[in-house]
């Protein structure tokens, strides 16, 4: 558990939704975070493989190796 610092807009919008919904800030933080770190560990990913600069292949050779093709 830790505590972060959220600018006065950020934390008027999630008491908004809070009080809209009936959920806790703390829920619809959560989600933001786990949302947010996985949209950046897919990018980071994604920027090694660019790193390792290994050949491309076609969209119709992917469906060919993993056995979806027509």
């Amino acid at each position: 558990m830790f505590a972060i610092e959220v600018s006065k807009d950020i934390d008027a919008r999630f008491e908004r939704l809070s009080k809209k919904t009936g959920r806790p800030k703390a829920e619809y933080i959560n989600e933001a975070l786990t949302e947010y770190l996985d949209e950046m560990e897919d990018l980071a990913l994604a920027e090694e493989r660019l790193r390792e600069n290994l050949p491309s292949i076609s969209a119709q050779e992917m469906e060919r190796r993993l056995g979806l093709e027509d």
